[in-house]
């Protein structure tokens, strides 16, 4: 089996070779860049499983890097934030990352992380209800090729989004408490006041748009989590 190739877009020189050395023991192949220009340049090439992004970069910061990739490229983005900067992870989850991992690190942590947006990207996780398709009112999931199509038309989702999307539609009409999206989506549980899945939730709304005569297709439960607001017709469509 091949390795799968990682992009680090990291000014820290010492970090770098320090991360590339843990990682290739892990199995993983590393290619390493310094300054955000190259960084897009190596990143659209297509050659990566995932992108392992800086936020604090000279001259063309993390968050300019990280729109011109989303401009053109759905590959996951781990975004690296400075421990306390809450400020940092919203906005980088804002422009499109599919996760983030403040530093300092344990390097163990980081290669979690990894694996698991790539497990969530590639689709190597088997759909154990054994089916290739969920439709739920007017969106329509093929989970064989992690592609969402809403009233007919293709809606481009991060791996993320894809996952939590799919995580709703299977509790259609009733509440998904947030831990188990947490855990579900991206693997971990929540720390305090991390908001990276009302995050992806925003982009869902933004993506989907509303429910036809203009209800809230994602509804927020205060204190407990999310629900995917649905017809009785619309829930039975998801019923093997």
């Amino acid at each position: 089996m091949c390795a799968d190739q990682l992009l680090i877009i990291d000014d820290d020189l010492e970090l770098c070779e320090l991360v590339k050395e843990y990682l290739g023991s892990q199995a993983f192949s590393v290619e390493t860049v310094h300054e955000g220009s190259t960084g897009v340049e190596r990143a659209l090439s297509g050659a990566h499983q995932l992108i392992v992004l800086d936020v604090m970069l000279p001259r063309m910061d993390g968050f300019e890097v990280l729109r011109r990739i989303r401009e053109r490229s759905m590959t996951p983005v781990l975004m690296l934030t400075a421990r306390g900067e809450d400020i940092d992870r919203i906005v980088g989850l804002e422009l499109g990352a599919d996760d983030y991992l403040p530093k300092p690190f344990n390097p163990r942590e980081l290669a979690a992380r990894i694996r698991a947006i790539i497990r969530r990207a590639s689709g190597r996780e088997l759909d154990t209800r054994g089916r290739d398709r969920m439709v739920v009112g007017d969106v329509e999931l093929d989970l064989a090729a992690r592609q969402v199509r809403c009233r007919g038309r293709l809606v481009q989702l991060t791996g993320a989004e894809f996952d939590l999307l799919e995580t709703l539609l299977r509790s259609a009409g009733a509440v998904v408490d947030r831990r188990k999206l947490f855990r579900t989506v991206l693997d971990r549980d929540p720390i305090p006041l991390d908001r990276s899945i009302d995050m992806h939730v925003s982009h869902l709304r933004k993506k989907l748009g509303h429910l036809h005569g203009g209800n809230e297709r994602i509804k927020a439960v205060r204190g407990v989590g999310y629900i995917y607001t649905c017809t009785p017709d619309d829930r039975a469509a998801t019923d093997p």
